[in-house]
């Protein structure tokens, strides 16, 4: 489902709260649980993980906060307008999920995505790095642990560079 849907599922859906922002405003911030979900209709937003800029969102139907509603865990980034947008503020994400599966599914496909994505990465670094005795021989491991990872307690961070925002 493409993220467009998402977008038009919502619209459809006719009971979800439109919000402006202005820009600078902070809408998810790393470490907190804000416990709602973002749908861009339109706008531009920043991802910033401590004090990297990670993406710049300008897509209608891009949603956000999700990976802490779907893990029950703090937010991994900050999420900042950086003009100002308008969005869909789903309060009660969970149970709006339940109720709306197009949507859950295509939060499901942009999620099975970005993870087809970063895995395809860390095989490419596998392939370069292969049989070093560095740091990024540690890729075969890392790629084993999360191809055979399934439910368990999620920790963001790593052993070398913990998330700070997790105690």
């Amino acid at each position: 489902m493409p993220i467009s849907d998402i977008l038009d599922e919502c619209a459809g859906a006719g009971t979800i709260p439109e919000r402006a922002i202005a820009a600078g405003t902070t809408l998810l911030g790393e470490g907190a649980r804000a416990g709602v979900l973002y749908i861009l209709i339109e706008g531009e937003i920043e991802v910033v993980k401590g004090e990297y800029q990670l993406h710049v969102i300008a897509k209608p139907g891009s949603v956000f906060g999700e990976i802490s509603v779907l893990l029950d865990t703090p937010h991994t980034a900050t999420v900042k307008t950086t003009q100002p947008s308008r969005f869909y503020v789903i309060e009660e994400p969970r149970a709006f999920l339940a109720a709306n599966p197009l949507v859950a599914l295509g939060i499901a496909a942009l999620l099975a995505e970005r993870l087809s994505a970063m895995t395809t990465y860390l095989v490419d670094l596998k392939r370069q790095y292969e049989g070093s005795d560095d740091h990024f021989g540690m890729i075969d491991e890392v790629l084993e642990t999360l191809s055979h990872s399934q439910r368990a307690e999620h920790e963001p961070g790593s052993e070398r560079d913990p998330d700070p925002t997790v105690s």
